[in-house]
């Protein structure tokens, strides 16, 4: 993708995310009204299944250092520290997320351990390396994955958890029409493709797991050493 149409897809991408923030910051926290939360335990249970498998597959963090690509409003960040992370670098191209994700960690008092970057991966990530990456939520707009994934390679010297949507022959035209009329692009994938992607960028030991429910997203798990 040249430079001025990745801008302009970045900021489709960027501008939904900005509108969404409240949203999903009431999501995960479970501040929305019994309606609501009802809707979310019986179509979105992915959303914190995926939050499980993450952690579980994380391991032990403790005194590790940590890079959430797409951290959003701040639950992993803030998991992670609490799991004994060193230092969380969390990273997201929408500015009301951050200003979300700052109020958790400062509220919890652990804003110290915490760095958070406005931009998008690998663009604005510093060049430092982690132990461990993040990435949920993110791939689903990712136009060029390949580059995204060899760049996350680079920056991960023990392992990454990644989320990816799946194809199914209901949601995802209804999801792909539902995001093409708030302007923000999605994409899809199987697990032979995820498979491939990750171990073609630099990854081994790849774990590829469809998460049973409404959602049915994949996660994945790719290890450098």
């Amino acid at each position: 993708m040249h430079g001025n149409n990745r801008q302009k897809h970045d900021l489709k991408v960027g501008t939904y995310f900005d509108k969404a923030a409240e949203t999903f910051d009431t999501f995960y926290d479970k501040k929305r009204n019994r309606f609501m939360q009802w809707i979310d335990i019986r179509f979105r249970s992915d959303m914190f299944e995926r939050f499980r498998i993450t952690f579980q597959a994380l391991g032990s963090l403790q005194d590790k250092t940590l890079i959430d690509i797409g951290c959003g409003s701040g639950p992993y960040v803030a998991e992670a520290v609490r799991r004994g992370c060193l230092k969380v670098t969390g990273l997201d191209m929408a500015s009301g997320m951050l200003d979300l994700a700052k109020h958790r960690v400062e509220s919890l008092g652990i804003g110290n351990k915490c760095n958070f970057i406005l931009g998008t991966f690998p663009e604005n990530a510093p060049p430092d390396k982690y132990d461990c990456a993040i990435v949920m939520g993110v791939i689903d707009y990712i136009a060029d994955p390949d580059s995204f994934l060899s760049k996350l390679a680079s920056h991960v010297t023990s392992l990454a958890v990644l989320s990816f949507p799946s194809k199914h022959w209901f949601r995802t035209p209804f999801r792909k029409f539902r995001y093409w009329l708030k302007r923000c692009p999605v994409y899809f994938y199987d697990s032979d493709q995820i498979y491939n992607l990750l171990t073609k960028a630099g990854f081994f030991k790849v774990t590829v797991q469809k998460i049973p429910g409404a959602g049915m997203d994949y996660v994945a798990v790719g290890h450098r050493s």
